[in-house]
């Protein structure tokens, strides 16, 4: 038996600079259409965005000695899909606005033909990119219950 996985629920940011963090996340994330819950938890304050997909959670850390370092195991980047390359676009004018350092809006072809993505740190260095929705990411959503396999299957469907 298989269970079908709908979505990310939640992730969960340990940050070194509650306040800091707070101020770069409410931009970002009012920017990308989140709302903002303020619940403590466990005593700790603690800040919730979320859509109607994902929630966002940022955390104080108990020490601030340790930096982010994404090529040791862990956290790597976390990838946040819109429609299409204008969004990217736009999204990534928008960000500059609010006086964060974005990337240069491009196509990656090592990711897919049409990958279109940009990327940005928070104040700590975790890189958060934005992409848009690639044709390969439709195939998979489109051809859905034609993919039995587990390695591979866009191929080993002839879909690719």
């Amino acid at each position: 038996m298989t269970y079908e996985v709908l979505g990310i629920d939640h992730i969960y940011i340990t940050v070194s600079d509650l306040e800091r963090a707070e101020v770069f996340y409410d931009g970002v994330m009012q920017l990308l259409g989140f709302h903002k819950g303020t619940n403590p938890v466990g005593g700790q304050p603690h800040f919730h965005y979320y859509n109607r997909v994902t929630q966002y959670t940022i955390r104080p850390a108990p020490s601030k000695s340790i930096t982010h370092n994404p090529l040791v195991p862990g956290l790597h980047h976390v990838r946040l899909q819109v429609a299409d390359k204008n969004t990217v676009d736009r999204i990534a004018q928008d960000l500059r606005r609010l006086g964060i350092q974005v990337s240069e809006p491009r196509l990656y072809p090592d990711y897919g033909m049409d990958y279109y993505a940009i990327y940005f740190k928070d104040p700590d260095g975790i890189e958060l990119e934005i992409v848009n929705r690639t044709q390969r990411r439709n195939l998979i959503c489109d051809h859905w219950d034609e993919l039995v396999h587990f390695e591979n299957p866009l191929s080993k469907a002839g879909l690719i």
